[in-house]
């Protein structure tokens, strides 16, 4: 699983570990709806987690598209606005789990959180 945050909005790092969380807990929660199989295959292989940046907003917006029309499990996460942010701002797209070759066909030129 790949999670791509926003580099632009300079979020806390509890903030952006709670979004990461939203994100990774609702590809699973999907990922079981409809592919549990592939669920079952990642947990037993340690359920992989790599957390990325996107530059901007438009940038997340088109790794989600690629990885959504490749047939990947993804969700986009958008705040409720109770804290840092307003209300709709999208902060985190997750991808997976998946084929790792698929996922990282699109996500392996952005750049490592640190």
């Amino acid at each position: 699983m790949i999670l791509v945050t926003r580099s632009d909005l300079n979020l806390s790092k509890g903030k952006l570990a709670a979004q990461c969380s939203h994100a990774a807990t609702e590809c699973v929660l999907k990922a079981k709806r409809i592919a549990p199989k592939i669920l079952e295959r990642y947990r037993a292989e340690g359920a992989r987690k790599i957390v990325v940046s996107a530059k901007h907003l438009e940038g997340l917006k088109r790794i989600f598209g690629e990885a959504s029309e490749s047939g990947l499990i993804t969700y986009m996460v958008k705040d409720a606005g109770h804290t840092e942010i307003p209300a709709g701002t999208v902060t985190v797209v997750g991808i997976g789990p998946g084929p790792r070759s698929t996922i990282d066909s699109i996500t392996s030129s952005l750049p490592l959180v640190k």
